[in-house]
């Protein structure tokens, strides 16, 4: 009887592990698209949230997490992120000392010369609102906070 027992389980084993299991996961599954344009300020944010998110979660030494902040923040907004860094001992960027698990990007109206979005990010049960605010012609971060820079 224990024969047997150990040849089920080695074979449910060697099942998961030719893949067998994987393919019955993927397939009870819904099948998501994300899309997205260059352009797009909405999607931009989006992009430069969750790409820096998996810099800061997969990365200790920083440098593409440094690189995503020149590459999407203002050079002025840089400089005022490390102010309240250094005061606050938490990521600007994400407003906290841990990584989120997940994250979520609404656009919240485009006036004038920006656009401004709600990003929630959630760790387990907790969630946080920030308000990101980006230039329209160059693409920057210029302010996240818990308020916006002015769209009601």
């Amino acid at each position: 009887m224990i024969s047997k027992t150990r040849t089920v389980l080695a074979a449910g084993v060697l099942a998961v592990a030719l893949g067998l299991g994987a393919t019955a996961q993927a397939s009870a599954g819904t099948l998501r698209s994300v899309s997205g344009k260059p352009t797009d300020n909405v999607t931009r944010i989006a992009d430069f949230y969750g790409t820096y998110i998996d810099a800061v979660y997969e990365e200790d030494s920083g440098d593409l997490r440094d690189a995503l902040r020149g590459h999407y923040l203002t050079p002025a907004f840089q400089e005022e992120l490390a102010a309240w860094e250094e005061q606050e001992h938490a990521d600007g960027v994400l407003r906290a000392q841990n990584v989120p698990l997940a994250w979520k990007v609404t656009d919240k109206g485009t006036i004038g010369d920006h656009t401004e979005a709600v990003v929630t990010l959630t760790w387990g049960d907790t969630s946080t609102k920030l308000v990101v605010d980006m230039t329209r012609d160059s693409h920057r971060i210029f302010h996240i906070g818990e308020k916006g820079v002015g769209i009601k």
